[in-house]
């Protein structure tokens, strides 16, 4: 876990924050014993996550494509190439959602807005290590490479709700099993 105690009560609030302006529909659905607290999500998301991203093109439609997602800090991460819609919209309309639902059994829902980033930059190291963290043992030096190259463009998403839900008696990984 890379969060420190004070960012997982942040998170903490966030979420209590989240579900207690919800709707009365959500609410019946995300009830207490179905969420998922700050310090369990931490833990079950750590690693890559593919998450299912929402952007909204010029006109307003909204446009939902996959991402690898990493929960680094509190916070959702994912990068893409430079030159891709999905960060052109960003860049001009950082409203975005993403959701993480390997099944029926779990999900984890964030609104907010889009803070674009150089994966490369020193300064912000968190995302290329958790991307290297993740494809390194199993592409190798290969991937690293790759990623230098490409040089993509990273994304924080800055939450302003955050919902968790997680089936009764489901699988407590968040991995999906046929």
């Amino acid at each position: 876990m890379y969060e420190t105690a004070e960012e997982i009560k942040g998170l903490q609030r966030l979420l209590d924050e989240s579900a207690n302006a919800a709707g009365p529909h959500l609410r019946s659905i995300i009830t207490p014993e179905r969420r998922i607290d700050a310090a369990e999500l931490c833990r079950r998301m750590r690693g890559m996550r593919l998450l299912a991203l929402a952007t909204v093109t010029a006109d307003g439609r909204p446009l939902v494509g996959p991402v690898d997602g990493y929960l680094i800090r509190g916070s959702w991460y994912f990068s893409s190439g430079r030159d891709l819609v999905r960060m052109r919209h960003l860049a001009a309309r950082p409203a975005v959602s993403a959701t993480h639902l390997p099944g029926e059994e779990l999900a984890v829902t964030v609104h907010g807005r889009a803070e674009l980033f150089d994966v490369l930059d020193p300064a912000r190291p968190e995302l290329r290590r958790a991307m290297l963290d993740h494809y390194l043992p199993s592409q190798g030096t290969a991937f690293e490479e790759w990623l230098d190259d490409v040089n993509p463009l990273g994304a924080r998403i800055e939450a302003a709700k955050v919902f968790t839900f997680q089936e009764a008696g489901g699988d407590q990984t968040g991995q999906h099993h046929m």
